[in-house]
């Protein structure tokens, strides 16, 4: 019964250091006139706190949250894009490492017409922005991101780099 007893005690214990995890996140942000500049925006799931921290905010949670979602607003332009979590106005292009993923807005003039000149890169695929309020849905477990669903976009069909 002992030995039960302290298998089951393993067992909460080991479940509760595995829901634990911290994605430091960092980039940098390129501004429309050039100036580039680092920033932090990561995620840490606290299970034994139930404490959920997004960038520098942390929010008491009785369990993870499913997913957080990065709203792109492009101007009215389509020239630069305002990311709420990265800076206080218009950016140009940022580049996000969080956890084992980047996340990449990059300008580019391409020999075809696309939204803004703008890719969107999510690992090793190329996206094109197709309306002016994109998203990047960040889905979570207990070991960090599961996976990313980008939304208000287009694949680019065959493009891998």
């Amino acid at each position: 019964m002992k030995s039960y007893l302290v298998f089951i005690l393993l067992m909460c214990l080991c479940g509760n250091a595995k829901a634990n995890f911290d994605l430091p996140g960092n980039g940098f942000i390129t501004y429309p006139s050039g100036l580039k500049k680092e920033f932090n925006f990561g995620f840490k799931w606290d299970s034994k706190k139930k404490q959920f921290t997004i960038g520098s905010q942390q929010y008491p949670m009785d369990q993870l949250p499913d997913s957080y979602s990065i709203a792109l607003t492009l101007a009215g332009d389509d020239q630069a894009v305002f990311v709420q979590e990265f800076a206080n106005g218009y950016i140009s292009e940022f580049v996000w490492n969080i956890g084992p993923h980047t996340i990449k807005l990059e300008k580019k003039r391409l020999d075809y017409p696309v939204r803004g000149d703008y890719i969107l890169w999510i690992d090793q695929y190329d996206y094109f922005l197709k309306n002016s309020n994109p998203t990047v849905k960040l889905v979570f477990n207990k070991e960090g991101i599961n996976y990313i669903i980008p939304s208000g976009i287009h694949k680019d069909k065959g493009k891998k780099r």
